[in-house]
């Protein structure tokens, strides 16, 4: 979605390439490196290039795919949500991060099912998968909070690793 939508507390906007200095911060956070991984981000250049590469052509092919959560009260950004189309699957995939000092506070329940109901009801979005490891229950409980369902395990195309795969139709 090329456009911005907002919640009671957020606005949400689609990522840019002013975007790279959070990005890099977020990326190299504990919480990202351990549930998500590392992807080599190490400078606002790699950060902006990953922007350029991976989130710039899911927004220009499909109108939505990675935004960046900022709080309205001061316009800090907290975090990132999206919908994913990923080669090889079928069913595109919700995602979330945000920094340590935001969890908690229902910042990324707010706004992914914002996210939800906007793709259901403009873009005709009818199902959902959301993919994480087992051990990152703050992430499962977000997923299960809005409406997935356990189906099993599934590996995405970046990765062998496992992951318990979630679905949920809209």
């Amino acid at each position: 979605m090329k456009d911005s939508f907002n919640t009671q507390r957020l606005y949400i906007r689609p990522i840019t390439t002013d975007d790279a200095p959070f990005i890099l911060e977020l990326m190299n956070s504990p919480k990202w490196i351990q549930f998500i991984g590392d992807r080599n981000i190490k400078s606002e250049e790699d950060a902006e290039a990953y922007i350029k590469e991976k989130a710039l052509p899911q927004i220009a092919t499909h109108g939505y795919g990675n935004f960046v959560v900022i709080r309205k009260s001061d316009n800090i950004k907290l975090g990132t949500c999206g919908v994913y189309h990923r080669e090889g699957i079928e069913i595109p995939d919700i995602g979330f991060a945000f920094l340590p000092s935001n969890e908690g506070k229902g910042y990324a329940f707010e706004a992914t099912s914002a996210l939800i109901e906007l793709l259901k009801n403009n873009y005709g979005l009818t199902k959902l998968s959301a993919y994480t490891l087992e051990e990152n229950l703050a992430s499962r409980k977000l997923i299960e909070r809005l409406g997935l369902k356990l189906k099993g395990t599934g590996v995405l195309p970046t990765s062998d690793e496992e992951l318990l795969h979630y679905y949920r139709e809209l």
